[in-house]
């Protein structure tokens, strides 16, 4: 194994090793590397004033990635260019994004600017729109408590509207040749005194690690994890970055559905998880923001056993199955088989999670997803409700020939309504079965009082979104004369 990372920082080769398991991308750059330019706001990837630009070679092109470095850990960037805030302009020539925010008076403190400036410039790398809808997307993991946003959204759509060059610096050929020489196969182990960090290169390097090391923890994204070290303060024996692992970091269309790796970010399974189901490109887009969907990912969202993971209902509700691997053992479990109650779920001492399997929709199958929230960006879930029925027609009625329902925030794991499912297949589809089954579903479940939301208003919406879902699958021409669809989502948004 090697006992050093290699990557590019600012374009300059790094050599890196005998580092912290534990250090952050935001530690070493203030302190060993003396960028300032990145900030620590929030420390757990809410504030984006920390973010960087990471590039990888992804099918031989290069792909620019704005990520939180307060979360991320420094082993992650083996084989990976990052960018900061200080490489990627001169003094004499500010890059575009830098000079829109400078003409359209974007900064006024300064503290956030570095961090909007590197989510632009994530966009603008990667083609980013100026329309306000994908500005907003852009922006939305980014927080400024002094100009209001309106200056930093027109210095975006000012920047994001120009005719971009092939790359920021013309150079992309000679950055994807960079990275090619950098990225070579081959397990990567860091050890120091506070630690060991792993970074196997195939998922039998990773499970014989496990093996051989049981208190090691996997790290994928560390959306999660690390805020085990910025906010608990959690020194980590061993960490084992699922990064590199090729495997388990593709996407796999086959005839009965998609494979994903557990290491698959949102950002690479949103365009796959969207052809099969629409509503689900919908719900990752409300998934953190641009640095947490760049980082986060399908498995590490999973693994973590969350109840209000939004991830973790949509897919039960399309009939997921995981497959988890122990050595070279590999067992098949459906999603929801896999939490067991809140805080434990059904993974065995050194197994983890290999991949996740997305069937295709059923026939007449809709699947819609809701997400109920205080704000629509940036914010977890009071209640998350998944409904995916099929409809037949039989003597002329149209009747529910299949249904999975799955809730997040209903109780301490995310939830099937397995009764509630059971009573409406060969049912006809109307109000009248509707609100029988609403009823099944007030019974179900028994969710808490928090700061989210109290225990009568998840109960609430759970059941009126059965009845938003029956009202947009049965939205025909004297539905919508009625207005009864456009009241009724008007004021369940």
């Amino acid at each position: 194994m090697n006992d050093h990372i290699k990557f590019l920082l600012n374009g300059e080769l790094v050599t890196l090793g005998g580092f912290d398991p534990g250090l952050t991308v935001l530690r070493y750059l203030r302190e060993q590397a003396k960028l300032k330019g990145t900030k620590e706001g929030c420390a757990e990837g809410d504030c984006g004033a920390c973010t960087a630009v990471s590039a990888t070679l992804e099918n031989d092109v290069v792909v620019y990635k704005a990520f939180n470095t307060c979360i991320q850990f420094m082993g992650s960037m083996h084989g990976k260019a990052l960018f900061t805030i200080e490489g990627i302009s001169t003094p004499a020539q500010p890059h575009p994004v830098q000079k829109a925010m400078v003409e359209c008076h974007g900064s006024q403190c300064g503290f956030c600017t570095p961090g909007f400036v590197m989510s632009l410039f994530g966009g603008y790398c990667n083609g980013a729109g100026g329309d306000r809808k994908s500005v907003d997307d852009l922006l939305a993991g980014n927080l400024c408590r002094c100009t209001g946003y309106r200056p930093i959204v027109d210095a975006a759509a000012s920047a994001l509207s120009l005719a971009k060059p092939v790359d920021f610096d013309g150079n992309r050929d000679a950055l994807a040749a960079a990275l090619a020489e950098i990225s070579a196969p081959g397990a990567v182990r860091i050890e120091s005194e506070a630690g060991e960090f792993f970074l196997p290169a195939t998922t039998d390097e990773l499970a014989d690690i496990l093996a051989k090391t049981p208190k090691a923890r996997i790290v994928a994204g560390g959306t999660d994890l690390g805020l085990h070290v910025t906010k608990r303060h959690i020194q980590f024996e061993a960490l084992v970055s699922v990064a590199a692992i090729a495997e388990m970091n593709a996407v796999v269309a086959e005839a009965g559905g998609l494979r994903i790796g557990a290491a698959v970010t949102y950002e690479t399974a949103w365009p796959h998880l969207e052809k099969l189901y629409p509503d689900m490109g919908e719900l990752i887009r409300r998934i953190g923001s641009v640095q947490v969907r760049s980082s986060g990912t399908i498995g590490g969202n999973i693994g973590n056993g969350s109840p209000i993971a939004d991830s973790s209902p949509v897919l039960i509700a399309a009939g997921a199955t995981l497959t988890l691997r122990k050595g070279a053992e590999r067992r098949t479990v459906p999603l929801e088989d896999y939490f067991i109650e809140y805080g434990r779920q059904d993974l065995r001492p050194c197994e983890f999670i290999e991949e996740i399997f997305v069937p295709r929709p059923a026939a007449g199958a809709v699947l819609k997803a809701y997400k109920v929230s205080k704000r629509f960006d940036q914010d977890i879930s009071a209640v998350c409700g998944i409904f995916n029925l099929s409809f037949a027609e039989r003597d002329g009625v149209t009747r529910v020939a299949s249904a999975r329902i799955a809730f997040g925030g209903m109780a301490g794991t995310p939830l099937r309504a397995t009764a509630c499912e059971a009573f409406l297949i060969g049912k006809p589809w109307t109000e009248e079965t509707v609100a029988d089954a609403k009823a099944i579903l007030d019974r179900t479940y028994e969710p808490i009082s928090d700061a989210r939301a109290s225990a009568g208003y998840r109960r609430l919406i759970a059941s009126n979104l059965l009845t938003k879902y029956f009202l947009e699958t049965t939205a025909s021409k004297e539905f919508r004369l009625a207005g009864r669809l456009e009241e009724f989502t008007s004021w369940t948004q």
